[in-house]
């Protein structure tokens, strides 16, 4: 919830050129807004949800157009938006399965004159997926190598790996709190967003016992497919495993060891003969939370997907646009082999402009 990653993408048969990218911070009333209703119960108010469907779609609206008029790229030329939506709630193993992102698509449409692809993850829960991750599609598509042992690991609110492998189908899973966590606490103590490098957890010093109680969680050791989101890993989450003779300062870098072993030891398991972790999104410039991982994976080379040619901030950006582009030629849009869908279904919902 930092604010909207705006990319203009450009596709060929296998390879993508982005035109102009920005980042549009949330207004600080709206941000606010958004974080309290990812903790609590939207039951309270449908209004509300309503309003912040509305309000949300207006700054995507006015990101595509401001993207648009940066790079000097005239609304006609572009086919379509793709239009993840900012996660409310994230619910795939309920007794009713349902995954809810808000940024009203039709007034994304009817705004900027584009056809716009929204409600990406509904088809494939209904297909009986987990609606996530979406991206190793793309990354597949994208970044693998015949030859070349890799694994595609981002790190947003929550972190997933995409493991590419030549003889065997790709497989991709949320492996737990990327950043949330460490956003939720340093927000708390300090604040601040976020921890600008990783400065605040590199100052402090891992609490071993409570790093164990992180870990005793059990979805760090249920099997994929799976995924999660800010429902599971919040503050309450945190603060349940008995923080309060901890100095602040420790907590947050035992969270960051926390999403450090997590990613390594999903890697360990399900991808224990990558040679080269490629690692995209905003966990990428935690300096802090990157030694990590690295001192976690000795013989394997972690780099950011700069190297295969997308750089870092702007790949599930990118991921959405493919997306789209998939949407509009009716082509599918998940991979079975990562959500646990029963069968590949095309993903989005289209709004046509008009």
């Amino acid at each position: 919830m930092d604010g909207i990653d705006a990319a203009l993408v450009e596709f060929g048969d296998s390879s993508l050129s982005i035109l102009q990218t920005r980042d549009f911070p949330y207004p600080a009333a709206l941000r606010e807004q958004l974080l309290d209703a990812i903790s609590i119960p939207l039951d309270r108010d449908i209004e509300n949800v309503a309003a912040l469907d509305q309000q949300t779609g207006a700054c995507f609206r006015d990101a595509a157009l401001a993207l648009l008029d940066a790079a000097g790229v005239d609304r006609a030329a572009v086919a379509a938006i793709g239009s993840h939506g900012q996660t409310l709630r994230h619910q795939p193993d309920a007794e009713r399965p349902f995954t809810l992102q808000i940024g009203d698509a039709a007034l994304i449409a009817a705004g900027t004159g584009i056809t716009t692809v929204a409600d990406f993850r509904s088809a494939d829960i209904a297909a009986g997926g987990q609606g996530a991750p979406l991206a190793p599609f793309f990354h597949e598509w994208l970044f693998r190598s015949p030859g070349t042992r890799r694994t595609v690991l981002n790190i947003g609110g929550i972190a997933n790996v995409t493991v590419l492998a030549d003889e065997r189908a790709t497989i991709g899973f949320d492996t737990g709190p990327g950043n949330t966590l460490m956003d939720a606490w340093i927000r708390k103590q300090r604040e601040e967003a976020f921890d600008q490098s990783g400065r605040w957890a590199n100052s402090g010093t891992v609490n071993a016992a409570l790093l164990q109680r992180f870990l005793n969680e059990p979805y760090f050791s249920a099997p994929p497919p799976k995924s999660t989101g800010f429902e599971q890993f919040n503050l309450r989450w945190i603060e349940a495993a008995g923080t309060a003779s901890v100095a602040a300062v420790d907590v947050q870098a035992t969270l960051c060891a926390l999403t450090a072993q997590t990613v390594a030891d999903a890697v360990a398991s399900f991808a224990a003969d990558t040679k080269e972790l490629l690692v995209c999104g905003g966990g990428v410039h935690n300096i802090a939370l990157m030694q990590g991982i690295m001192e976690r994976l000795p013989g394997v080379e972690v780099l950011s997907t700069a190297i295969a040619g997308l750089e870092p901030d702007w790949v599930e950006a990118a991921a959405f646009a493919w997306l789209a582009m998939r949407r509009m030629h009716d082509l599918p849009g998940n991979l079975p082999s990562v959500t646990g869908a029963t069968q590949a279904v095309t993903l989005g919902t289209v709004h046509l402009a008009g």
